[in-house]
């Protein structure tokens, strides 16, 4: 059977629940097609987690993992596979420390697994394994099963081919790049470093920002501040700085999913005299849009999105930016922690898609544009937030000369409560978590990043009823006519 085109064929009906976006085993998407899956899905209601058949992988260990990990511990007690026996040693001190469960930990072909035994063991686990990001994919997992090494030759051309485009696109050397599993790791990486670099300091978030960002600072960190009034950033930031010493402050440019984007001229100076770093995501804007390079120290960004493209190979980055003046400094801490643990057959499928990322890039940025403009004009839509309006004299400051403002656009509907649902209900689109994906994927962003913490994220002012939409590379008038007629809907 061959596998279903999502550009012309979205996993958008009430039939599609629980099906891998894309049709493929290592799918890191699955299509929740209606409001009332999204909820149910985040209250783990047996109806919609019983149609699963994959999740974001952070979020929802794959099936094949589950098989690996069930191997290691001998299906007795709660089990995760680590990528290297570092990364099953800091986490097993980081499930007894949050937990008091003793571990063991299981070397079995080349995967390290946990073993967790006691009370709040599991939870734990998969904590560790979903803010880190430092996880075993569906690819290694199905070679450990299979008794398979990975292909070293093979393996290292491609991370090395990797590493050299990635130089390419940030105006760095091959071995300022260092590849990570995830895009979470590639944070968590970042973190360890300005943690070394200032043992014992928290951090600062510039920006509300993705869930998990904010979360492995709070969580593996020594506490963080999220500074989320873009409006006020550069006086909140001055203040902070005037009784607490940080090790780094982190920034989403843009944020997501808002849009905005922190003022790094004026946000820069500040850092640089207490010689604090700063830490840039790019994964909204990309560097085929953004250049964080006069600004930012290091860069963490993931390669899940727009790089791959097609969702379903995961992968990520840290960038020592040679023109910061810790430069010297930074790198050499990034490069004595670092393990090569992006797995071979990854970086293989991430090598083949990035070629034409930037190609690619350019024709996100035409229908990302045209659809928010779309929406900003429609009467049942309140509000647009996208890149070139939400603080847009911070985003032109990085913005590049063939630069543009990206694909990802969220909107709030009028009389949300009630419009929302029967909007993202009737989209034609695929609908599930992540972005970057060449076909258009939307998701009421609220509610799977912050399910749990709803009043808070209202009142940083993210409202609960937002729809979040990745512009895919679909004929741009046809993207449009299917959220058209949802928009009808409410």
């Amino acid at each position: 059977m061959n596998a279903r085109d999502l550009l012309t064929h979205p996993a958008w009906r009430a039939e599609d629940l629980g099906r891998p976006i894309p049709d493929s085993v290592h799918a890191v998407s699955m299509a929740l097609p209606r409001w009332a899956d999204v909820v149910g899905y985040e209250e783990k209601s047996a109806e919609v987690m019983g149609r699963l058949q994959c999740g974001y992988p952070r979020f929802v260990v794959h099936p094949i993992v589950v098989r690996l990990a069930r191997r290691i511990s001998g299906g007795e007690q709660p089990c995760l596979p680590l990528p290297s026996a570092r990364v099953a040693e800091t986490c097993a001190r980081f499930v007894e420390r949050t937990s008091g469960a003793s571990t063991r930990v299981v070397d079995h072909a080349g995967v390290v697994g946990v073993v967790a035994a006691g009370e709040g063991g599991e939870a734990a686990l998969k904590a560790f394994w979903q803010h880190t990001g430092l996880i075993v994919s569906t690819r290694q997992a199905e070679a450990a099963l299979a008794g398979r090494p990975e292909d070293a030759v093979e393996g290292d051309g491609a991370r090395r081919q990797l590493r050299r485009r990635l130089a390419g696109l940030y105006h760095c050397a091959e071995d300022d790049v260092y590849l990570a599993p995830t895009g979470m790791a590639a944070q968590f990486a970042a973190l360890r470093a300005v943690m070394a670099r200032s043992p014992g300091c928290p951090t600062a978030q510039l920006g509300f920002c993705y869930v998990d960002t904010l979360k492995v600072q709070q969580k593996f960190g020594h506490g963080a501040t999220l500074l989320h009034d873009l409006a006020s950033i550069g006086e909140d930031l001055g203040k902070l700085l005037g009784h607490q010493r940080l090790a780094a402050c982190f920034s989403e440019i843009p944020g997501n999913p808002l849009l905005g984007s922190a003022d790094l001229r004026r946000i820069s100076p500040i850092l640089r005299k207490a010689r604090v770093p700063l830490v840039g995501d790019d994964v909204v804007a990309t560097p085929v849009n953004v250049d964080l390079g006069p600004y930012a120290d290091l860069i963490a960004t993931s390669l899940t999105k727009y790089v791959a493209g097609t969702c379903d190979v995961m992968g990520g980055a840290v960038i020592c930016n040679p023109r910061s003046p810790m430069y010297a400094e930074l790198k050499q801490i990034v490069r004595d922690q670092h393990e090569e643990l992006l797995w071979g057959d990854d970086a293989i499928v991430l090598d083949s898609r990035a070629h034409n990322f930037p190609h690619r890039m350019l024709r996100h940025n035409d229908n990302g544009l045209l659809i928010a403009e779309r929406l900003s004009q429609h009467p049942a839509v309140e509000r647009v937030w996208y890149p070139k309006w939400e603080y847009s004299e911070a985003y032109e400051a990085v913005r590049r000369p063939t630069g543009g403002w990206g694909s990802l656009v969220t909107f709030l509907p009028k009389d949300a409560e009630k419009a929302s649902p029967r909007i993202y209900d009737a989209l034609e689109v695929c609908k599930g978590p992540s972005l970057g994906t060449v076909f258009t994927l939307a998701c009421p962003f609220t509610l799977l990043a912050h399910y749990t913490e709803l009043d808070w994220a209202e009142s940083c002012g993210v409202s609960r009823y937002l729809i979040r939409i990745s512009v895919g590379l679909e004929d741009p008038e046809d993207i449009w006519q299917r959220i058209e007629r949802a928009l009808r809907a409410a």
